[in-house]
């Protein structure tokens, strides 16, 4: 039996910290990087071991109807996320844990949290603000001394997938370079320039692409 915990790709790893775990109530973590001397997949096992993770769906319904909580981990090549749910588990003892609903999760220029909006609480993923901010002053240190067509294909090959906040970010980006291009006279970049619509992808090897798998014992 195995319990999948290896990110293929840093969309899938980023997809499922959100959707498939933050978005299911796994609210408290912590990240860390596992040191280039040790086998990352003795790391996966002891930790999996250590907090006795890799359980099935109905096992974890189980212990949530008890009180317990329920741990997954997720690794994406050195850097690995334990998360948890509500209840008693060593975990909590054990643990200089953060709650992703007061202090958003940050990997990788992104940031993982759980906002309130419209219909609710719901995961949001944004490119964490100082990130952002270089990325944005780049594109201004350009805006008037590239083409249109070239400073799209830049917007274009953004390395963050759009979701919502994301692509908000997006276009206040588009925006502020199409203010200093019309104030010196330049074309505007089109809003085709921007990735506005996010994929889902496969994140481990054998599961489907909706993301939506919970990393459990096959």
């Amino acid at each position: 039996m195995a319990y999948s915990c290896v990110a293929s790709s840093l969309a899938g790893f980023i997809q499922q910290l959100a959707v498939g775990y933050v978005g299911r109530g796994y609210w408290f973590y912590v990240a860390g990087e596992i040191p280039a001397h040790k086998d990352p997949e003795k790391t996966d096992a002891k930790i999996l071991n250590q907090y006795g993770i890799a359980l099935s769906k109905w096992a974890r319904a189980r212990r949530k109807r008890t009180g317990l909580a329920n741990l997954q981990y997720l690794r994406f090549g050195r850097l690995y996320v334990i998360l948890s749910t509500h209840g008693s588990h060593p975990f909590f003892e054990a643990e200089a844990f953060r709650d992703v609903r007061r202090e958003p999760l940050k990997v990788c220029g992104y940031s993982i949290g759980y906002r309130r909006g419209q219909g609710g609480w719901h995961p949001s993923v944004r490119i964490e603000m100082e990130q952002y901010l270089c990325v944005r002053d780049y594109f201004l240190s350009l805006a008037v001394h590239r083409s249109a067509d070239n400073l799209a294909r830049a917007l274009r090959s953004l390395p963050f997938e759009p979701y919502a906040p994301v692509r908000q970010q997006f276009l206040n980006i588009l925006r502020a370079v199409n203010r200093a291009r019309k104030a010196a006279g330049f074309e505007a970049v089109p809003l085709t320039a921007l990735r506005l619509r996010r994929r889902p992808v496969p994140v481990f090897a054998a599961v489907d692409a909706d993301g939506a798998g919970e990393g459990e014992t096959k």
